[in-house]
């Protein structure tokens, strides 16, 4: 199989920005008064949309649906949310009727230290009946289950000087409920002798697309009217339930930077905002 033979694949999903989920998601993250715009999804807000709706019968061992489909099937069994990039151009209005089109736009396999890995590059444009609304760029990384004795990556320093900064316990509640928010059955999130046993993590995995949607909730808070034009986000190394981390941040020209510590220091998310 060559799974270059991916690229070019378009999926179009059709969606309701219904008002119930950014409650939910507003409950997640401690809100009884959310920091954005209302009446306006907020920036990453869209994630609450367009969920995988795969049928019981087709849900593999680890939560997720079987590969194949839109993505390419990979056979190598973890899968990461690497990072992203976003432009925001207008607001999504509460109601709207959107649209997603997703286009493959690359994949490349490589060898790293820990063996095999496959970088999948997935482009995203979310429309209204007026226009496109924002863009988004996905990077997925497939690797190879961990071998016994493989050491953890190095860890990387994190910045210093933070302006804002919020401690988060992320309790197998937290966890669950945003997978709930998303539609996520991956068991790495809230199965934990699944996650040990099976998959050798030492904890729960705090969701990637949750620890960016904590950051931008950080800038929300100290920036409240903030109109976000921009985000990028690098996932560093992974979080788990069984310490607290905190998220933090400051403002720089034009924006914020923002990042993720884990119970250690140890940098592991870093993103940029870009802001009116």
């Amino acid at each position: 199989m060559n799974l270059a033979d991916w690229i070019g694949r378009t999926e179009i999903l059709h969606d309701l920005a219904a008002p119930a989920p950014l409650g939910g998601l507003a409950a997640t993250l401690d809100h009884a008064e959310p920091p954005w715009t209302a009446g306006e999804v907020p920036p990453l807000g869209h994630w609450l949309y367009f969920l995988p709706r795969a049928l019981q019968r087709d849900i593999a061992a680890d939560g997720h649906p079987h590969k194949g489909g839109f993505l390419p099937p990979v056979e190598l069994p973890r899968r990461m949310w690497a990072g992203g990039e976003f432009t925001f151009t207008v607001p999504i209005p509460v109601g709207a009727a959107i649209t997603r089109r997703s286009t493959i736009a690359d994949v490349t396999e490589k060898t790293g230290r820990s063996g095999p890995m496959v970088f999948v590059r997935v482009e995203h444009e979310i429309s209204t009946g007026s226009g496109s609304a924002l863009t988004e760029t996905h990077h997925i990384v497939y690797r190879a289950a961990p071998r016994p004795g493989d050491a953890p990556p190095p860890p990387e320093a994190a910045p210093a000087g933070a302006a804002w900064r919020r401690t988060v316990r992320p309790d197998i509640v937290l966890l669950f409920r945003y997978s709930a928010l998303t539609f996520n059955g991956h068991r790495i999130h809230y199965d934990r002798d699944y996650c040990r046993d099976v998959e050798g993590y030492p904890g729960l995995i705090v969701h990637g697309p949750l620890i960016a949607t904590l950051l931008m909730d950080l800038f929300l808070r100290h920036n409240s009217g903030a109109r976000v034009t921009g985000f990028r986000f690098r996932a560093k190394r992974p979080l788990f339930d069984i310490h607290p981390f905190e998220v933090c941040g400051r403002p720089v020209p034009g924006g914020a930077e923002l990042w993720a510590v884990d119970h250690q220091g140890d940098l592991a998310m870093s993103a940029e905002v870009e802001a009116a």
